[in-house]
C-alpha cells in the first residue's frame, strides 16, 4: 500500500512511550475524557468513540484499573476542564509535511508552543489544508507477527471487511477505511487478535527522504519537540528516515 504507516515509525515511538508511561497515560487519559463527555456518555457499548479510545489505551498497555477512573471521572462532576480539539498543518525542514492533533484547555498557549518549535527547529506553521491534502484518513489496525499464520490473517482480515494488509518483518499492518475501524476490530479482537497499535491515523500517500543532516537532525528534535508537549495527541509527517529502515 503506497504511504504505509511504517512498523519501525511506530516501534521508535512505542519505545519512547515506554520510557515516559506517565505522559503516555496523561495523553490518552484526555482522549479518554473528552470521548466520555462528547461522544455519548460512559458506556463503550453505545459510545463508539470512547471505544475505539479504551482499545487504542490498551494497545498502549494502559492499566483497565486506569481506563476505569478516568471514565468514571470524567463521568462525575469532578472533572470540569474543557479540551477543544484543534489540528495544525505545517513544514518541517526542507519542506517535510506535518500535521498535529491537539487537545487543549488553551489554544493560545498550544498554537504559542508548536510555532515555536516549527521555528525553532527550521520549519514553520502553516494554515489549514497545506498538508491535510497529502494524506488519506485511515484505520490502522498493527499485530505482531509472531504465532500466526500470514494467509490466516489476511483472509481474516478481508472477511472483516479490510481494505488493505500489509505483512512486515515483524508485524501485520491492517488498514480500514475510517467508517469500519470500529467494526473490523471488533470482528479481529472477536477471532482472538490483540494489536500493538490501533486508531485512525493519517497515512502519507507517499514519502520524502532528508539527505542533508543538518535538516534530518532538525527534524528529528521537532518531533521529539512536538510529542513531548502535553496538548499534542498525535503526530502524523512524511519523513521517511533511513535510520529506522
Amino acid at each position: 500500500m503506497s504511504g504505509h504507516s511504517k512498523w519501525n515509525n511506530i516501534k521508535r515511538k512505542k519505545e519512547k512511550a515506554d520510557g515516559a508511561r506517565a505522559k503516555v497515560f496523561t495523553k490518552i487519559g484526555r482522549e479518554l475524557s473528552v470521548a466520555v463527555k462528547e461522544g455519548g456518555g460512559p458506556d463503550p457499548n453505545a459510545n463508539s468513540r470512547l471505544k475505539d479510545c479504551i482499545a487504542k489505551a490498551k494497545a498502549a498497555n494502559v492499566p483497565n484499573d486506569n481506563i476505569e477512573r478516568i471514565i468514571k471521572r470524567a463521568a462525575g462532576s469532578g472533572d470540569s476542564t474543557k479540551y477543544e480539539a484543534i489540528t495544525y498543518e505545517g513544514y518541517g525542514p526542507n519542506g517535510i509535511a506535518v500535521i498535529v492533533e491537539t487537545l487543549t484547555d488553551n489554544r493560545n498557549r498550544t498554537a504559542g508552543d508548536l510555532r515555536h518549535y516549527f521555528d525553532k527547529f527550521g520549519g514553520n506553521l502553516g494554515t489549514s489544508g497545506c498538508v491535510s491534502f497529502l494524506f488519506q484518513r485511515k484505520g490502522v489496525l498493527v499485530v505482531e507477527r509472531e504465532g500466526h499464520d500470514e494467509d490466516k490473517v489476511m483472509e481474516d482480515c478481508l472477511e472483516t471487511g479490510a481494505s488493505d494488509f500489509q505483512a512486515d518483518d515483524d508485524v501485520f499492518e491492517i488498514y480500514t477505511e475510517p467508517d469500519d475501524f470500529s467494526g473490523v476490530r471488533t470482528d479481529l479482537e472477536k477471532k482472538g487478535y490483540r494489536f500493538v497499535s490501533a486508531q485512525i491515523e493519517m497515512v502519507p500517500n507517499t514519502y520524502v527522504t532528508l539527505n542533508d543532516e543538518g535538516a534530518a537532525s532538525r527534524m528529528q528534535h521537532l518531533l521529539d519537540a512536538l510529542e513531548d508537549n502535553d496538548d499534542v495527541q498525535n503526530v502524523w509527517h512524511n519523513w521517511e528516515n533511513p535510520e529506522e529502515e
